[in-house]
């Protein structure tokens, strides 16, 4: 396979999010890394988020559940890899099942007062990230998700 060949493959099956808060680093990795904050933001509009536990460290792992504005529950459990405040942070997002549908890393970039936060999500294969992408939602969702988290963190700062 060549260099252009790995790179298209990898880029079909990656999401990538950026967005830049006008709020510091320090309070913007705190705002998604503990569960009073997390609870207020996290997830897409209309959803909601109860955290059953939440260990953000590396071996540690975030069992959830996002509640639906429709009622539907989605049980979600996420393992750490590495947790380098307040720069980094890589996982394993999965459901409860136990079975790990997609890599993500996060960044946490400051530029001055402000943050950019870059989130990359590395599926298995493209088709199983087309399939969030078309079943979940899954790019607006993260949209609107950082978008709940400028709102919450901008307030706080």
């Amino acid at each position: 396979m060549s260099l252009n060949a790995a790179r298209n493959d990898d880029e079909a099956r990656t999401i990538v999010q950026t967005r830049v808060f006008n709020a510091p680093r320090e309070l913007v990795f705190e705002a998604w890394t503990t569960p009073e904050h997390v609870a207020q933001w996290f997830g897409p509009e209309g959803f909601t988020t109860t955290t059953h536990a939440m260990d953000v460290r590396a071996g540690g792992e975030w069992r959830f559940i996002m509640h639906g504005p429709d009622g539907t529950d989605y049980p979600n459990h996420i393992w750490y890899d590495e947790v380098t405040p307040p720069e980094r942070m890589a996982y394993r997002h999965g459901g409860d099942d136990g079975i790990v549908s997609f890599s993500v890393t996060v960044t946490f970039e400051e530029i001055g007062a402000q943050t950019r936060l870059t989130m990359i999500s590395l599926f298995p294969t493209a088709e199983a990230r087309d399939f969030v992408v078309e079943k979940y939602g899954a790019i607006e969702g993260g949209r609107q998700t950082l978008a709940r988290l400028a709102q919450y963190v901008e307030k706080q700062s």
